[in-house]
């Protein structure tokens, strides 16, 4: 269950109430006429079914509550009442099949922020990863993977595909192309500070390296995996299920294949450095790619699933 608070013109009070009375999947509604006062108006609260959510709320962004007034959304961790039980066995579908649109959009808008804390994250991943790269240690590369904040501004491109929304698109574009930029910069910089140090040298990097020259060498394996965790990684981010992404993360090789490529470059071994800027791309189309269909999927199917439940 979800619950809903909304802050409503005193005006537009009856209409919001009536709807939530006639809305499936709502229950324990109240109203505090006055409580509110910014912006002033009444205070109402509602629980409802997280999948039948999404249409209560479209519903009352048309009553125009979101301009004039507030609609705030929690999760509730436990509701233990008949009548709540009765909302979500009255709602269409299943709650983890459900998505609520307006908290992913809000979400990736999040994520994809382009901010110092974003660009220290992907350039400290990416120093990691460089680590893993010269040491050939597996290790390294899987925690950096985990560090790599990535994700976020791939999932917003696809919510922004999906949502029609240009400034969503735009703003994950540029925070993807920036990050990875500044990333790749810092590591060159980071290799030849380690390579003063007598830390990094190029023999290490042309070493047979077996437990991560794969980084450098994409195949058809690495556009399937990138395709799978993107599929996973948005379900995760639909379902509320969060803790799916660390499995994502650690399972496509972005921020490894940044890493190399900053690397080889910092040592004039082109090969290498093509090869891991292929793997990045690759890795990078075959996530939003399978993010945005999922995403078209899960439309397409909420949708079927609604008109079925409809007398």
């Amino acid at each position: 269950m979800l619950h809903l608070r909304l802050i409503t013109p005193a005006d537009r009070t009856a209409d919001v109430t009536r709807l939530l009375e006639a809305a499936v999947g709502t229950a324990h509604l109240v109203v505090l006429p006055g409580a509110a006062r910014d912006p002033a108006g009444d205070l109402v609260l509602c629980d409802v079914a997280r999948e039948a959510a999404d249409e209560l709320i479209a519903d009352l962004r048309e009553l125009g509550i979101d301009e004039t007034g507030c609609i705030a959304v929690e999760n509730i961790d436990l509701s233990v009442s008949r009548r709540a039980d009765h909302a979500e066995h009255e709602a269409p579908g299943e709650s983890a099949d459900a998505v609520l649109w307006d908290h992913l959009e809000d979400a990736t808008h999040e994520e994809s922020t382009l901010s110092a804390t974003y660009l220290a994250f992907m350039s400290l991943a990416t120093m990691i990863a460089a680590c893993g790269v010269v040491l050939d240690n597996a290790i390294l590369i899987v925690g950096a993977m985990a560090v790599g904040p990535e994700f976020g501004p791939l999932a917003g491109l696809s919510t922004a595909l999906v949502r029609r929304a240009p400034r969503l698109a735009a703003r994950s574009l540029l925070a993807l192309l920036i990050g990875f930029a500044t990333a790749m910069s810092v590591t060159v910089g980071f290799s030849h500070l380690m390579t003063w140090f007598d830390l990094f040298d190029a023999a290490a990097l042309e070493a047979p390296r077996p437990n991560t020259n794969f980084i450098y060498q994409p195949d058809e394996f690495s556009l399937v995996v990138a395709i799978l965790a993107g599929v996973a990684g948005t379900l995760s981010l639909t379902s509320a299920k969060s803790g799916a992404l660390v499995g994502v993360a650690i399972s496509v090789t972005t921020i490894p294949a940044a890493a190399n490529a900053a690397v080889a470059f910092s040592f004039d071994e082109y090969r290498q450095a093509w090869g891991s800027t292929e793997q990045l791309l690759l890795n990078l189309l075959g996530i939003m790619t399978a993010g945005t269909l999922t995403l078209l999927a899960q439309k397409l199917f909420w949708t079927r699933q609604k008109k079925r439940a409809k007398p």
